[in-house]
């Protein structure tokens, strides 16, 4: 590994005055599990992955660091196979990635994908090799793996920084952040403070009460509250302007993560944007936004084919099921995707699946009350989890005519810890479905129903969670009625 030179040792000079050096964006980049997210935590101090469904990262993000002062934006990127495109689209918005591979474990399929990702799109990147804590961690093999598939790291025969590093434990992360400082002295980006606010969207998707949220990285001048915006297929005006953090902003210089409401139509996740005094084009041409509007229903019967309406949480969920499911053959059953949008599902979807005789597919986003009543009166099937190999296995089930019915989302109590007034905190684990706040609860014994109540708050491991779709967990209810170790609490929807 290199020594690391002072902050300001071998930058290039500037060629261009109007230029300034802007912080570097990094993308964090390896095969499911090796650790990505946890060395994101420990970098910025929060706990993100005991969140995280599964424990696997679903969607992207990006985070503002600081170290020595400097700034350095990371893109965190899933490492499930499903989401190879969102790793793509990371790579090409970032000027240096971080590669991560576990001691333990070796180059997998996520890790020589990411190889490929970072190699094609010629952008720089550190190896970080992760869980050196760990009794059957080895370093030499893990840098065999590596010489293997390509990378050559230095004191290998190459020239690829890399840092031994435990994520959990934090050993060698310093360090690591000063590789990536290193690396940003040499490739030195720079942006035009005076020149039009330009970026790209990494995340969008529909808000019931704020309308179309879209995540944004601005990479070239200074996006302000107000300015026009506009990417190949969508417009708006920033009416709200948030950073990371989500505090309220004027402004926002590069490598800024933003935070963007005001689009008029849902921008397409990769694209650029441009903001500021703009020409803006009146009818954007969207092929998703019509095709939602617009769902083509083929009413022939095709044993082989299953008609499906997929609903998800935000775009790059919304891609990734599409690539997904699209692909997906079961038996030699295939899936036809009749509609796809971002949101809850609601009354629409349930007549549209009615109509095209097709099932729902929802991927971390909420079933609306009248929704689940009217698909139970049409018969209408919904497949819902926030954890994406569970939906495949659902639809696996349904294709072999295995019973697939989560029914309605039922607990069994298994613990009482408090029960005081109606307040009740009860340790209890998911039987199916899923559990979120401010539902109306069923308590039921020996299959009759004792009372209702409210769900009040959801615990999960250490993690006050808004919902919760398997394992263990504690629940507080507010209900007249006092549960017992065994009963079966059960989500009761409004007639």
């Amino acid at each position: 590994m290199p020594s690391i030179k002072s902050q300001n040792a071998g930058q290039k000079p500037l060629n261009n005055p109007t230029q300034k050096p802007r912080p570097p964006i990094v993308v964090v980049m390896g095969h499911v599990d090796h650790g990505k997210t946890t060395l994101l935590d420990y970098i910025r101090k929060t706990k993100i992955a005991e969140r995280e469904a599964g424990g696997i990262t679903q969607s992207i993000g990006a985070y503002e660091i600081e170290k020595n002062g400097q700034k350095i934006t990371f893109i965190d990127t899933p490492g499930h196979e499903a989401f190879m495109k969102m790793r793509q689209r990371g790579a090409h918005i970032a000027d240096i990635g971080i590669l991560v591979i576990a001691a333990d474990d070796g180059v997998k399929p996520q890790t020589e994908e990411s190889i490929d990702i970072l190699q094609n799109s010629k952008t720089p990147f550190i190896v970080a090799i992760n869980k050196v804590d760990k009794n059957n961690a080895d370093i030499e093999k893990t840098k065999n793996d590596l010489l293997k598939h390509g990378v050559f790291l230095e004191g290998f025969g190459g020239n690829v920084s890399w840092q031994a590093i435990s994520a959990k434990q934090g050993e060698g992360v310093d360090e690591l952040l000063d590789l990536v400082l290193l690396m940003w002295q040499l490739e030195n980006p720079t942006y035009n403070p005076e020149g039009v606010a330009k970026g790209f969207v990494i995340e969008a998707e529909l808000d019931s009460r704020r309308g179309i949220l879209a995540s944004v990285i601005v990479v070239d001048g200074v996006l302000k509250f107000g300015d026009d915006i506009a990417t190949p297929t969508a417009f708006g005006k920033v009416k709200v302007l948030e950073n990371f953090l989500g505090k309220r902003v004027d402004e926002l210089h590069p490598s800024s993560p933003a935070l963007v409401v005001g689009f008029e139509s849902l921008p397409s996740i990769g694209q650029s944007f441009t903001a500021g005094k703009l020409e803006l084009e009146t009818a954007p041409n969207s092929q998703i936004e019509e095709k939602k509007k617009n769902p083509i229903i083929q009413k022939e019967v095709n044993d082989n084919m299953i008609n499906v309406i997929i609903k998800a949480d935000v775009s790059g969920s919304l891609e990734a099921l599409l690539q997904i499911i699209g692909s997906l053959d079961i038996d030699g059953k295939k899936f036809k995707i009749v509609s796809e949008s971002i949101g809850e599902i609601n009354d629409s979807d349930v007549k549209l699946a009615s109509t095209a005789n097709a099932l729902i597919v929802g991927f971390n986003t909420r079933i609306v009350k009248s929704a689940d009543n009217l698909a139970r009166g049409q018969n209408v099937k919904i497949v819902s989890s926030d954890i994406i190999y569970r939906l495949i296995e659902s639809l696996e089930k349904i294709v072999k005519g295995e019973s697939d019915s989560q029914g309605e989302p039922t607990m069994e109590v298994l613990a009482l810890f408090s029960q005081k007034n109606k307040k009740q905190l009860i340790g209890g684990k998911i039987i199916s479905g899923i559990f979120t706040l401010n539902q109306k609860i069923n308590i039921k014994r020996n299959g009759q129903s004792l009372g209702f109540g409210r769900i009040e708050s959801l615990r999960q491991g250490k993690s006050v969670v808004k919902k919760v779709s398997e394992g263990e967990f504690g629940i507080m209810i507010e209900s007249p009625t006092m549960a017992q170790v065994g009963d079966l609490i059960s989500i009761e929807y409004a007639k």
